[in-house]
C-alpha cells in the first residue's frame, strides 16, 4: 500500500513538473508572438506616419473610417472563427491584424514628437512587464475583475465614439485616465487567465488547442499593451 501511494505521489509530481515546464514554454511563445505583433505595428506606423502625403490620404474622407475600423472587424472575425482555423492561419491573421493596427495609428507620428512616442513606449513596456508579472505570480484569484473590466472597455468605446462628434478635451482626458487604469487591470487579468487556461488544457490533454490559445493570449496582451500605450500618449505625449 505504501509503495503504491509513493508511486502515485511520484507520478503526480512528474506530471506537475511537466505542466510547469510546458507553461513556461507557452508563456514564452505568447510573449514572443505579442512582441512580433508590436514590432509589425510599430514598423508600419513609423513608415506610413513619416509620409505626410500618405497619412493625409488615409485619414480623409471614407478611407479614414476604413482604416479605423478594419482592425476591429478583423479581430472580431478572428475570435469568432478561431475554432475552425488552423493555428498557422490564425497566426498569419494576427500578423495581418497587427499591420492594419500600424496603419490605423500611423497618425501619431504626425501629431507627437518621436522622442515623446519612444518615451511613452518605454514607460508602457515597464508598466506592462510589472503588471503581467503580477498576474502570473499572484496567488490571488483576480478572475472576478474580468466582468467589470470588460464593462469598462465597452464604456470607453461608447464614450470615444460620442467624443468623435463632441470633440470635448475634458471628456478625452477622462477617457484616457480611465483607459490606462482599465487596461492596466486587464494586463494582470489576462496574464492570469492565459496561465490558468494552459494549466486546464494541459491537465485535460487538449494539446491541439494549446497552440491556438497561445495566439489568442498574445492577441489579448497585445491589445492591452497597445491601448495602454495610446492612452498614456494622449495624456503625456508632447505634440509637434
Amino acid at each position: 500500500m505504501a509503495d503504491s501511494q509513493t508511486v502515485r505521489k511520484s507520478s503526480i509530481g512528474v506530471a506537475s513538473n511537466e505542466i510547469d515546464v510546458g507553461l513556461r514554454a507557452h508563456m514564452n511563445k505568447v510573449y514572443a508572438l505579442m512582441s512580433i505583433g508590436l514590432f509589425l505595428t510599430g514598423g508600419v506606423a513609423y513608415i506610413v506616419g513619416n509620409n505626410e502625403t500618405l497619412v493625409m490620404s488615409l485619414f480623409t474622407g471614407m478611407s479614414r473610417w476604413v482604416v479605423m475600423f478594419a482592425p476591429l472587424i478583423v479581430v472580431f472575425a478572428m475570435g469568432s472563427m478561431i475554432n475552425r482555423l488552423r493555428a498557422s492561419t490564425a497566426q498569419l491573421i494576427f500578423y495581418g491584424f497587427s499591420a492594419l493596427m500600424g496603419l490605423s495609428i500611423s497618425y501619431i507620428f504626425m501629431i507627437y514628437t518621436s522622442v515623446s512616442i519612444a518615451q511613452t513606449f518605454l514607460v508602457t513596456a515597464i508598466a506592462f512587464a510589472g503588471l503581467s508579472l503580477y498576474g502570473y505570480t499572484t496567488k490571488r484569484d483576480i478572475s472576478g475583475m474580468g466582468s467589470f473590466l470588460i464593462m469598462g472597455v465597452i464604456g470607453l468605446i461608447v464614450a470615444s465614439i460620442i467624443n468623435i462628434w463632441m470633440q470635448s478635451p475634458a471628456l478625452m482626458y477622462a477617457i484616457s485616465i480611465l483607459g490606462v487604469l482599465i487596461f492596466a487591470g486587464l494586463t494582470a487579468y489576462d496574464t492570469q487567465k492565459i496561465k490558468n487556461t494552459y494549466i486546464q488544457m494541459a491537465r485535460n490533454g487538449q494539446s491541439e488547442w494549446i497552440e491556438k490559445s497561445a495566439i489568442m493570449g498574445a492577441l489579448s496582451l497585445y491589445l492591452d499593451f497597445l491601448n495602454m500605450f495610446m492612452f498614456l500618449l494622449h495624456l503625456f505625449g508632447n505634440r509637434n
